[in-house]
């Protein structure tokens, strides 16, 4: 079990792959933000994009279930007070594969729950020709190890 001792600024864990198909992107636009480059394609043709992208929400999405398989289901996680920075830097297409990352940025006790200690993560999703596509910056609350 991992614990917020165990978590140094620098770490970084790399969490997975990920590639979008025009289905999952339509889906997931159609019942979460239906902009028309999120839902149709001949609309998306004509639009800002020249062609359908999936939402930046999904984009989101996908990371915090990689970030779930493979970190956080490893650790003492008691959720998050929330996230800071959220950056769409490039559109995400349909057959795009975005590998993503966590790197640790900042790690301390809390102030006013013992039990918990917080850190502060960078989320970075880079698509298959190696371009920064995503970025996400937020704290976690990881349990302690008890005081012995």
């Amino acid at each position: 079990m991992i614990r917020w001792e165990d978590f140094k600024v620098g770490d970084v864990a790399e969490m997975g792959r990920h590639t979008f198909n025009e289905e999952e992107i339509v889906s997931f636009g159609r019942q979460y933000d239906p902009q028309p480059f999120h839902v149709d394609k001949a609309e998306a043709a004509k639009g800002p994009y020249g062609g359908l992208i999936a939402s930046g929400w999904q984009v989101c999405a996908i990371g915090m279930r990689l970030a779930e398989e493979t970190v956080l289901s490893r650790t003492d996680s008691h959720g998050s007070p929330g996230v800071e920075k959220v950056r769409w830097l490039k559109p995400v297409r349909p057959g795009d594969t975005l590998t993503y990352r966590m790197t640790v940025l900042e790690s301390r006790a809390s102030a006013s729950r013992p039990e918990v200690g917080l850190v502060k993560h960078r989320w970075e999703a880079f698509n298959q020709s190696g371009e920064l596509v995503f970025t996400l910056e937020g704290w976690a609350f990881f349990g302690r190890r008890p005081a012995r």
